[in-house]
């Protein structure tokens, strides 16, 4: 594999890595600024572990070398665990036995929170002794260069998406070469969302265009569809958050949006959802690892539709899903699940709010209950 073809979308690599931390170590108030929002800095004594939290960070960027150092030591080492221990219960997994330790695999997963997603999927398979992985994300939250250093010394990759259409389409066939040849020169693994953007109706579909994109970027070595998509070793996850953080913002979004059209993105939109994801409280959180996808396959909308079933039917429905679905469809179908769950504290949450955000607030809880329904009758 040609890194340096790459060199403007790949992770930080050799000696750019050192550059960068000198970067970040440059800019102590921004690294401030990033730990404080991982939870509440109110208190003396939490202003003294976010101080706590920024020397040993510190400490540790002193002798990172790499990409996975900086995601061992630090994004798993201090970032996750702070906001896991501020704003989650429980943090599970499971289907890592499925995941063989020396090979490298294209993780697909429903996308909930802009940045979580992505790395909680990292964090479980650095617990479960696998691999780290590369993360796509797209340019548009690269919104300085301190972000950008973090992110790519995160071993993130850049979806170039603010790009005319004839060059965004072949900008998404490199990139797409870059997966695969990352998975089957380097062995290295790597996650992208099944979508661009959030499902922020709580609907998790795959779109058929990003694995045919696997295909084009293959097709002139002679590679057949199946072959591409057989050497990727495609993992579906499904990402299951008990309460979304974001969950009114997005339904505002989507109530607006479906009124009155596409709307611009206001500035510093994604990072208010980044800030509230990462601060807010989100209850239990559960990841699920499929079947790696393997078998001849037609068409890029049939492993597409393999990808959704997968992420449907390992979804962990959590008491929020299971009564929102009831309440929504006036039935007592899961009353059982949920006999002990606080269901009037759960619509306290909606008070005050238009009905029709209302509505699509709790329609995004119910709607993965219906997904996993539907994908039980297939």
């Amino acid at each position: 594999m040609n890194v340096e073809q790459y060199k403007d979308i790949a992770p930080y690599r050799g000696p750019d890595v050192r550059e960068a931390i000198e970067r970040v170590l440059k800019d102590k108030d921004a690294l401030l600024r990033i730990l404080s929002s991982l939870g509440p800095v109110e208190t003396e004594a939490e202003r003294q572990q976010v101080e706590a939290y920024a020397k040993y960070i510190v400490s540790q960027l002193e002798t990172v070398t790499s990409y996975d150092e900086f995601q061992e030591r630090i994004t798993a080492g201090v970032f996750l665990p702070a906001i896991i221990d501020k704003s989650v219960d429980t943090f599970s997994f499971d289907g890592l036995q499925q995941i063989e330790d020396d090979k490298a695999y294209l993780f697909m997963s429903n996308h909930r929170d802009i940045v979580l997603d992505c790395a909680l999927i990292d964090l479980a398979l650095y617990k479960g002794g696998k691999m780290f992985c590369e993360m796509a994300i797209g340019d548009n939250l690269l919104t300085n260069q301190f972000v950008t250093d973090l992110f790519k010394l995160n071993g993130g990759v850049t979806v170039k998406r603010t790009l005319p259409m004839r060059e965004k389409y072949l900008e998404s066939i490199r990139l797409s070469a870059y997966f695969v040849e990352l998975i089957t020169e380097e062995n290295k693994s790597i996650w992208v969302a099944q979508k661009s953007g959030r499902a922020k109706d709580g609907i998790d579909v795959t779109t058929p265009a990003i694995i045919k994109m696997l295909h084009l970027s293959q097709k002139k070595k002679g590679v057949t569809f199946s072959q591409a998509v057989n050497s990727c070793r495609i993992v579906p996850v499904a990402v299951s958050y008990e309460y979304d953080p974001c969950d009114m913002i997005k339904a505002g979004e989507e109530v607006t949006r479906l009124a009155k059209g596409e709307q611009a993105k206001k500035r510093y939109e994604d990072l208010i959802s980044i800030s509230h994801g990462l601060k807010g409280y989100k209850g239990n959180i559960h990841i699920a690892f499929g079947t790696p996808l393997e078998g001849e396959w037609e068409n890029s909308d049939q492993v597409a539709q393999e990808i959704d079933r997968q992420i449907h039917t390992l979804y962990k429905l959590w008491p929020t899903n299971l009564f929102a679905y009831d309440y929504l469809h006036n039935s007592t179908q899961f009353q059982d699940s949920y006999r002990d769950f606080d269901s009037e504290a759960f619509l306290y949450r909606f008070k005050g709010t238009r009905e029709e955000v209302r509505q699509f607030a709790l329609n995004t809880y119910a709607n993965p209950v219906a997904s996993y329904l539907a994908a039980q009758e297939k």
